[in-house]
């Protein structure tokens, strides 16, 4: 392992602990060109599913930390990673930066890389040691906020308010998630096409998990991957069955371009969306987004289905809501989060419109909402 290291939240709250993976850069070169392990400081509530997540496209510009204590025992595995087709493949997490309570660094199964290791390969800095308790708690109470992992400038040094200060003055000179585009960092930039029997899907790749794109090859559906800026005129040329909106990360609100597809696509196609999809969609109706307070991130969501009143748990990550209040007419509110009301999942049978907020691609979990899926063919007249 590493020397000591630091995250430090924008308001210059401090948690000592110890580096591992990348070395974590020195506070005397901190420059938003040179340094990675900076972002949005999130909570994580999955006891597991910890490779899912770093490699989760949706998590670019973000510190993730776990809330369960202990982390690492069962390593990584490249096929266990979420990222989707993309340009540079070497690249495979994307979490800003990894934050944990105990890393576990014993013996691992035939095959499999120690998360040190895994995060040392692909430059990313985590921190462990910290009392993950207190800094989820923290972004409970005030919500999240910017941070960064660091470590003085000589190893030999104690912290003082003086480093704190320099790097709080760093911090506060970044952007907030909130107005941030960052779907051109992720996704294809070509079209793919994946061979398939059933329906054509046109998918939007706005940074999409690997998952996604396998529930629908088990459908047998035929995939067109199209780039984040594709426009109405690649989709009426391709003459899909359906447009399929992906996950993605940052402020959806910014995305002019990929509104603007969905509206074209409302009523001349049967669309449907996941998680930043579901997001555009809504956006695209005439709603409204807003930023959550600390957002939803784990795998142990509860939702509601307004229609069966069932409830399900689901795989959960983001930022930001469709606003319940902003939505047109004709729109239905099909899942609810049984934990804060928060709308889960929309429909329009009239347009054939149907999407959710929630992960139903199940990675890392739990299985749940795979029919959701089967319920997205029915959509699309794919039964």
């Amino acid at each position: 392992m590493q020397e000591k290291a630091y995250l430090v939240l924008e308001d210059g709250t401090v948690f000592p602990g110890k580096g591992f993976g990348e070395v974590a850069p020195r506070i005397s070169a901190l420059t938003i060109a040179a340094v990675k392990p900076f972002g949005e400081v999130v909570f994580n509530t999955g006891m597991s599913g910890y490779h899912e997540i770093l490699t989760d496209p949706s998590y670019t510009g973000q510190l993730v930390t776990m809330t369960y204590p202990h982390i690492g025992n069962y390593g990584t595995r490249n096929e266990w990673s979420e990222n989707g087709p993309e340009p540079d493949s070497r690249v495979n997490v994307k979490v800003s930066g990894f934050v944990v309570r105990s890393l576990y660094d014993g013996p691992l199964p035939a095959g499999r890389v120690s998360l040190h290791s895994y995060l040392l390969e692909n430059g990313i800095s985590g921190i462990s040691g910290i009392d993950t308790r207190k800094l989820t708690l923290r972004l409970r109470d005030l919500g999240s906020c910017n941070g960064i992992i660091v470590r003085l400038n000589n190893g030999k040094e104690e912290w003082t308010d003086t480093y704190g200060d320099s790097v709080v003055d760093f911090l506060q000179s970044l952007p907030p998630m909130e107005g941030q585009n960052l779907i051109g960092q992720v996704g294809t930039s070509d079209i793919c096409e994946i061979e398939g029997s059933g329906p054509h899907i046109a998918l939007l790749d706005y940074g999409i998990k690997a998952n996604i794109i396998k529930e629908l090859e088990r459908r047998n559906c035929r995939i067109t991957l199209l780039p984040s800026h594709t426009g109405i005129n690649v989709i009426n040329r391709i003459k899909p069955d359906a447009v399929f909106l992906s996950n993605g990360p940052g402020d959806p609100a910014v995305l002019g371009k990929q509104i603007k597809l969905a509206q074209d696509v409302l009523g001349k196609y049967p669309i449907v969306g996941i998680c930043l999809g579901h997001q555009i969609l809504g956006l695209a109706l005439g709603g409204e987004t807003c930023k959550m307070k600390f957002g939803h991130h784990g795998c142990n969501h509860p939702v509601r289905d307004e229609e069966t009143k069932k409830v399900f748990v689901t795989s959960q990550n983001h930022g930001f809501v469709v606003k319940e209040e902003s939505l047109p007419k004709g729109v239905t509110v099909r899942f609810r989060n049984a934990n804060d009301g928060s709308i889960e999942g929309l429909e329009w049978k009239e347009k054939n419109l149907f999407c959710v907020q929630f992960h139903p691609e199940a990675a890392p979990g739990p299985l749940d909402s795979t029919w959701i899926f089967d319920a997205f063919l029915k959509t699309i007249g794919g039964e």
